[in-house]
């Protein structure tokens, strides 16, 4: 080997990753991880070097939900770590398996003030599934190996290790250490068939799953689930839960259900925590989670005279499959046929929607242009009311949204991810101006990665959920700091070394969109956007979108 790292700490750990089926890091280069990027020159691993933190997190996210399995991303140590944290949070809410490996000041000089010594575990412990200091230079492999292995047991999400510099670059013989980690059951016969009774002699029964329910291969238990029992299966991701504008007219069947099973869905903020009148006063919840906490949640969530019938610790992927195969013919096809239909409801006034020739554009008119670059696609829907409108209008193959954190900033780093998942099929990353200021220079790393996607940036010239929010709780006369410019992202993303189109008028996108794909570069069209307030969508008396 050409570099010093041939039986490093840093060696072991690469060599682990390797071993793993690790395809490439996402990271960002600093002085407590450089004798891992030795390491990886050595060994090969690809290394995708962002500009910030939270954006080499936000791509190991991206990966597990595009591909099933855990990425990897590699920060440096203090602030290096903490930027990172925020996209952490954004991973365990999407119950996302990856894994964090942040660089550390050295053990030895714990306590005596060194460059960027920081409580590192204890900081990311209360955001990840588990959080850890490595430290045993010859074990390192097993860190990779117990990380990994936590990352996708039971509820899925990210863990953290934290690697002192020291400990990476001393000398030592490899040793794989032993470690157990326990197997969340399965659902014995009795409760199978106890939420098989449940569902069955229920009249309006509904099956709720969570976020990483609805990634291959969980997901197409699912569909076998709602095919074999004929209970509608909703699996939703999304902050807005019940206005899930995704879900079209749906929060009007919910309201309906009498029995509803959570599989691997937290009752919270999301659902309304099951109140009334988002849920009816009577219902019947049961719940399979691999949590106990997440049942003990439930229990204090649900007032009477509603019910928790059924709290069962087991694995939500194996239950589905489970009921899925001891289903009986309960004659429920009607009622999943009518929460379909809710679910697919839309306005019919969106279908003819224009807007006035001089623009700007209004949101639907802007998902209508790029709807036919996604139905083969990969879509990333990012930010607050026009992301919401994105969600409501564009489904695609392949759709890959921010997630229930409610956070902004993720999609060009999900977008960069999903370029490497698909090096053919169209890349769309969705998400208004307040968005693209998260990460914007992310554009830097898709040049030099040579990773083209075309972004679409809704530009209203300001925070606009913010703006609806203050008017709504304080009054108009009560906005603040809650404008931007009309500022010119498609010249930064130019400047970078991308394309970039600016439209002002309905007649210029969809020209404007063919020259981004055709470009071959990564590219940003900014649109100029009314602000429109996001949909909730409801077929009686439903809200028409505001402007024109």
């Amino acid at each position: 080997m050409s570099g010093r790292s041939s039986n490093t700490g840093a060696s072991h750990l690469v060599a682990a990753l390797i071993e793993a089926g690790v395809e490439r890091l996402f990271s960002l280069s600093g002085n407590q991880i450089l004798s891992v990027y030795d390491a990886c020159l050595d060994a090969g691993l690809e290394i995708i070097h962002v500009r910030h933190e939270a954006a080499a997190v936000h791509m190991a996210d991206a990966w597990d939900r595009l591909t099933g399995r855990p990425g990897v991303a590699l920060l440096t140590a203090g602030p290096g770590h903490a930027n990172g944290l925020s996209a952490l949070f954004v991973a365990r809410q999407s119950e996302s398996p990856l894994v964090v490996l942040s660089g550390q000041s050295a053990r030895a000089d714990d306590g005596r003030g060194a460059f960027q010594e920081m409580p590192q575990a204890e900081l990311a412990q209360p955001l990840a599934k588990a959080a850890w200091t490595a430290e045993d230079s010859a074990s390192l492999g097993g860190d990779v190996r117990r990380a990994l292995d936590l990352a996708v047991r039971g509820r899925p999400g990210p863990v953290a290790v934290s690697l002192p510099s020291d400990v990476l670059e001393a000398q030592a013989r490899r040793r794989d250490s032993a470690f157990e980690i326990s197997d969340v059951p399965t659902l014995t016969d009795a409760d199978r068939r106890r939420l098989g009774e449940l569902l069955d002699t229920a009249q309006r029964p509904m099956i709720l799953a969570g976020p990483a329910m609805m990634r291959s291969p969980a997901s197409d238990g699912l569909e076998q689930l709602e095919a074999t029992t004929g209970v509608p299966v909703v699996a939703t991701e999304s902050p807005r839960g019940v206005n899930d504008p995704s879900l079209g007219a749906f929060a009007e069947v919910l309201a309906q259900a009498d029995v509803v099973l959570l599989l691997g869905k937290r009752l919270d903020h999301s659902l309304q925590f099951g109140a009334p009148p988002f849920f009816a006063a009577d219902a019947c919840f049961a719940q399979v989670d691999a949590d106990v906490a997440e049942l003990d949640r439930t229990r204090r969530n649900v007032r009477p005279p509603q019910r928790l019938e059924i709290a069962v610790q087991a694995h939500p992927r194996q239950a589905a499959r489970q009921l899925a195969a001891a289903a009986g013919s309960a004659g429920h096809h009607g009622w999943c046929d009518a929460v379909r239909a809710a679910a697919a409801y839309r306005p019919a006034a969106w279908d003819d929607w224009h807007s006035p020739p001089d623009g700007p554009l209004h949101p639907i008119e802007v998902c209508q242009s790029i709807g036919p670059w996604v139905d083969d696609g990969i879509v990333v829907i990012d930010g607050g009311e026009f992301g919401q409108w994105a969600q409501a209008l564009l489904s695609g193959r392949r759709r890959v949204i921010n997630g229930p954190a409610g956070s902004i900033g993720t999609s060009i780093p999900f977008a960069l991810t999903a370029r490497l998942f698909d090096r053919r099929a169209p890349v769309v990353a969705i998400q208004g101006d307040g968005t693209i200021g998260f990460h914007l220079l992310e554009f830097d790393t898709a040049v030099r990665h040579d990773l083209p996607f075309v972004a679409v940036v809704g530009n209203d010239a300001g925070w606009n959920a913010e703006r609806r929010l203050q008017a709504r709780t304080y009054g108009d006369d009560r906005i603040f700091a809650c404008d931007l410019l009309p500022s010119r992202y498609d010249l930064a993303v130019a400047a970078l070394g991308g394309h970039g189109e600016h439209v002002t008028k309905p007649s210029d996108l969809d020209a404007a969109l063919q020259r981004a794909f055709a470009s071959g570069l990564p590219s940003l069209v900014n649109v100029a956007i009314e602000p429109a307030e996001a949909p909730i969508v409801r077929r009686n008396g439903a809200p028409a979108p505001t402007g024109h």
